[in-house]
């Protein structure tokens, strides 16, 4: 977005960034970011003023330990798809941050998934801990796959909420089933033994003392890899040729499929997109109450190495991650209570995913 034409109703103000920067969140994220990084972050990413406590408290929350989590994630999606970063560097020329609305994984179950836990709970292990309790379950039969989500119980508005979505590979063919077993298989578990113990103690107590939190950051933001082998190209052409989710989970695993910016208009954002040239989705999703609206960047094309038929290495070009737009309208829930709609639609999830099949064609997360 051009100073004209900015993307968010979040701009900077100096008296907040200097809230963040004595922050105890900030003092998280020192520990593993130069302070060039983290005024990027802060610059870039609305921060909410429920995770900005006073530096030296007893013990980091687990909201702040969720939220530094996020800005990691977020950062991490920028560095690999740059429509992203071209869209984020021109809100920041604008004084504009990013309201990170969610983030997207997908999961396989699977009869073999190596030292790795089958399906969602290779996340949500690490989700639950966190403050994150699951708010929406979505069938995605047409890609024989199921969405779950999790929003943040201490701020569900206010925190990036994550949709898990899981690819179910019973429902597919004996010999599909075979390859997801050959590749998935090989997967590592990236959580240490250490850091299985301190997410006990958070789930148990809310808090970590600065130091674990510390030390426990980067092992979670690493379960967010591809934690198995590349598959070789045959492998890869086999699992396309049934299911382009599991083509994709097989080349990028467990990485953010997508992370979303929260636009007050998600219609208008398109159009000045598309005014830019940039490679947006023709349409934009609307779910069944009328009140969810997103649309998407097609996803990136990234080169992953595979081996080939004579056992040598070739770079195959494969989709990557992509960026995604949503706006959400408020409404009065039965009780009369004004609230924001969470909510997300089997269609829109299966209709955006499709951005990493290469078309606009109905597929899913």
């Amino acid at each position: 977005m051009t100073a004209q034409q900015p993307v968010q109703a979040y701009a900077s103000s100096q008296p907040e960034a200097a809230a963040a920067h004595g922050s105890q969140l900030i003092a998280l994220l020192a520990a593993h970011r130069t302070p060039q990084q983290i005024d990027f972050l802060l610059r870039s990413v609305h921060v909410p003023a429920c995770t900005l406590r006073p530096a030296g408290a007893q013990a980091v929350s687990r909201l702040e330990l969720a939220q530094a989590l996020n800005m990691l994630l977020f950062e991490k999606l920028l560095q690999e798809v740059p429509d992203a970063a071209a869209y984020v560097a021109d809100a920041m020329a604008a004084g504009e941050r990013m309201h990170f609305d969610h983030g997207a994984l997908r999961t396989v179950q699977a009869a073999n998934t190596g030292l790795l836990p089958p399906g969602e709970e290779a996340i949500t292990r690490i989700l639950r801990p966190l403050g994150y309790v699951q708010n929406g379950l979505y069938p995605l039969e047409r890609i024989r796959m199921t969405g779950r989500t999790y929003g943040h119980a201490d701020a569900p508005e206010e925190i990036a909420q994550f949709f898990v979505s899981e690819l179910h590979a019973e429902r597919f063919s004996p010999e599909f089933q075979a390859v997801v077993a050959r590749v998935i298989g090989t997967s590592t578990d990236p959580l240490t033994a250490d850091a299985k113990a301190l997410l006990a103690q958070l789930e148990a107590e809310r808090a970590l003392p600065m130091a674990a939190a510390q030390a426990l950051l980067p092992v979670l933001l690493s379960a967010f890899e591809r934690q198995h082998e590349l598959p070789s190209v045959a492998e890869y052409e086999r699992l396309r040729g049934e299911s382009s989710e599991m083509a994709w989970i097989a080349t990028e695993g467990n990485v953010f499929n997508h992370a979303t910016d929260r636009v007050p208009d998600v219609e208008a954002v398109a159009e000045r997109q598309r005014a830019l040239g940039r490679p947006m989705k023709e349409t934009v999703e609307v779910s069944r109450n009328g009140r969810v609206r997103q649309t998407a960047y097609r996803a990136c094309t990234v080169l992953r190495p595979m081996r080939d038929e004579h056992g040598g290495i070739v770079e195959k070009a494969v989709p990557g991650s992509f960026y995604e737009f949503i706006s959400r309208d408020r409404y009065v829930d039965d009780q009369g209570v004004e609230r924001l709609d969470l909510s997300f639609d089997s269609g829109n999830a299966q209709g955006i995913f499709k951005m990493t099949a290469g078309s606009d064609g109905p597929a899913g997360m």
